[in-house]
């Protein structure tokens, strides 16, 4: 019998922690550091590969994505030696997606051909807006001349190209937002990925919002009103949202992030890096220390692992259904009570059904337009 993360595919994360400067509203594991030494790295990248290559033999990688922080920090040759290594470990799809993500400084795009002859064919670039005064608010350090100009570079070198922008920003109306969602569409070659600002916890976004002085942001209304906009607009260009926050022409989806939404396998190498792997017939979580050095010590005493954790199965089916109630094509049903043991709760999906916030059709459930927006609530219904 097939596993059940068969489904979802096999990928690969590596997770680059550097930055040149920590943005006010993000709370990823990302670092500031001068004294970076590729050679130490490569090392330990190369000896965690090895080590989950051992653990995975013979599965057919379909992805490999390079985040962070900024991964187009990287030396090419250092992205190069990781994806040699990766080509020798795992037999390889037809048509891999190798991404990385990038900011787009002068400097960065300088590196583009190099990472593309190390094997990247994908290209994430985190633009976050189209107007400098809002760059500089979110503590971005590029201009949107720098912006466009390495977005050029990068669909001369790369066949996909995908941007990130934020919106519900300080200061921003509706108006300005459907303005600049136009401007970006237009520029757009098969991805786009929309999030509205959130305000994390231990940031400085945060630590300003607690103390009142995080003025200008949109409220609720506002908020939920340029969410809309952002579905009407992309449909109407022909990129509809195929997840909550990720809009494509059709077939040119993240297959990487897919493997996550329809809840796959992936390896998660690197500091703060997470994953999720089937092994003996039971499905871990793993994760890896968050702090550089420590995953560098202890990726080089022989495994950059912290924790390995056994999911339940009614872990597996929650997450699950967390991620695939996230895409607009949903999730099987039938697969959901495999994994949990049971039925889902037919009264609840009949209630949320009635409401206009769900859809199964021939046993697929998804989220309706009207529910993607409240998708936490619906989840605590169908899960209770």
């Amino acid at each position: 019998m097939a596993e059940d993360w068969q489904a979802g595919g096999f990928g690969l994360y590596i997770h680059w922690p550097f930055c040149q400067a920590k943005c006010p509203y993000c709370d990823f594991n990302s670092h500031v550091s001068a004294n970076i030494d590729p050679e130490t790295w490569r090392k330990s990248y190369i000896s965690e590969i090895r080590r989950i290559g051992a653990e995975t033999r013979g599965r057919i990688l379909s992805t490999v994505f390079f985040g962070g922080g900024t991964p187009s920090l990287m030396e090419p040759e250092l992205v190069a030696a990781i994806l040699d290594e990766v080509h020798a470990t795992w037999p390889q799809a037809n048509d891999p997606e190798i991404t990385l993500e990038a900011n787009p400084t002068s400097v960065e795009a300088g590196r583009f051909r190099g990472y593309r002859d190390a094997g990247v064919n994908r290209i994430s670039m985190g633009i976050q807006a189209l107007n400098d005064e809002d760059l500089r608010a979110l503590g971005r350090l590029h201009s949107v001349a720098e912006a466009r100009k390495a977005f050029d570079l990068a669909r001369e070198v790369f066949p996909r190209v995908s941007f990130d922008l934020i919106y519900a920003r300080q200061g921003q109306s509706l108006a300005d937002w459907q303005a600049e969602l136009r401007e970006a569409l237009s520029m757009a070659v098969d991805h786009l990925s929309l999030y509205q600002l959130t305000i994390e916890q231990g940031t400085a976004f945060g630590d300003r919002y607690a103390r009142g002085r995080l003025r200008g942001l949109p409220d609720d209304d506002t908020a939920a009103d340029m969410y809309l906009a952002t579905q009407e607009i992309c449909a109407e260009a022909g990129m509809e949202a195929y997840e909550v926050s990720n809009h494509a022409r059709p077939g040119a989806e993240s297959r990487h992030n897919l493997i996550y939404w329809r809840y796959g396998d992936y390896a998660g190498i690197g500091p703060g890096a997470h994953g999720r792997l089937t092994l003996g017939g039971k499905r871990y979580a793993t994760e890896t220390p968050l702090a550089p050095g420590a995953w560098l010590k202890a990726a080089s005493e022989g495994s950059g692992e912290s924790a390995r954790s056994v999911l339940t199965r009614e872990d597996q089916a929650a997450e699950y259904a967390m991620m695939a109630l996230r895409l607009t094509e949903g999730l099987d049903l039938a697969r959901y009570e495999a994994l949990a043991g049971h039925k889902m709760s037919r009264s609840a999906i009949h209630d949320l059904s009635h409401m206009g916030l769900l859809q199964d059709r021939d046993g697929r459930l998804m989220a309706t337009p009207a529910g993607r927006p409240v998708l936490n609530a619906l989840l605590r219904e169908l899960l209770a």
